[in-house]
């Protein structure tokens, strides 16, 4: 094992233990009765066990990593010393909050490590749906079930095989995104090139790529925290993830998920400067 590979299955063994951690405090929170909700700026909501669990983690990147920058939806930025600058911990305490609130169980906590802007460490972690799912550059990538019954041993994951766009299944998360984004056009042009489409929503669609359940996913109105650590798990289990308009990594606002096989068939029908060409 290289030098690099060592201490990314370091940080990816800290990822996993906070996410344990967050799992600990999410699920008590979960359909609790004095569950307390308020709205944000961005007139999204946001609950006292976003903030809980967000504490927790960053508290073990304090202890563990305290020289590492860290950017969490609840608390912002904090930057890097010394050779952390380069090392940023990317966090969405609880991705699907609206999930969350009305009690359902379709969400989870995400953390990421990216360095140089580049995620190379994921794991998503949703306590309710009783899965936890990682990923590492050069890695690999593997789910395992947790809660009352959890499997002995992680299972790799893998995307499917298939390479038509007439044989695949879709999740493109909400309709309205993709009107806000004037890509409305473009998604039912998708769905009807498709076998099935779905609206899986959150994280969840993504990991099912991962899985090879389903074969393309993508949405609009997405932060970094949102997608940093669904990528490598994504891309470690042989897939591809980029923007809708094809731009790798996660930092422009949208994503695309697919087994690879297909990405560049989907582009052609979503991307932006397909439709800017004269």
């Amino acid at each position: 094992m290289t030098d690099l590979a060592a201490d990314l299955a370091a940080d990816l063994e800290l990822a996993l233990d906070l996410a344990r951690r967050a799992d600990a405090v999410s699920l008590d929170r979960f359909r609790a009765v004095d569950l307390e909700v308020s709205t944000k700026p961005d007139r999204t909501p946001v609950t006292d066990a976003d903030q809980a669990v967000e504490r927790v983690i960053r508290e073990g990147l304090a202890a563990a990593r305290a020289d590492d920058g860290i950017l969490g939806e609840e608390f912002g930025t904090a930057a890097g010393s010394g050779a952390g600058t380069r090392r940023q911990w990317i966090i969405d305490p609880i991705d699907g909050t609206a999930n969350f609130l009305r009690g359902m169980p379709v969400w989870g906590t995400l953390i990421a490590l990216a360095i140089d802007g580049e995620p190379v460490v994921g794991v998503v972690s949703a306590p309710a749906l009783q899965q936890r799912w990682w990923g590492a550059r050069g890695l690999g990538a593997f789910t395992r079930r947790t809660g009352g019954h959890p499997d002995q041993d992680a299972r790799r994951l893998q995307v499917s095989g298939v390479r038509d766009l007439a044989d695949a299944s879709i999740s493109y998360n909400s309709l309205p995104g993709w009107h806000d984004a004037g890509r409305l056009d473009e998604l039912v042009s998708l769905t009807r090139a498709a076998w099935r489409s779905r609206a899986i929503g959150d994280m969840w669609s993504y990991m099912l790529v991962a899985e090879g359940v389903i074969d393309v996913a993508g949405e609009f109105d997405l932060q970094p925290y949102d997608m940093a650590a669904l990528q490598p798990i994504v891309e470690e289990a042989g897939g591809r993830f980029s923007s809708v308009d094809g731009e790798p990594g996660p930092w422009h606002g949208s994503a695309l998920a697919t087994n690879g096989l297909l990405h560049d068939a989907v582009l052609a029908i979503v991307a932006r400067n397909r439709h800017d060409e004269p």
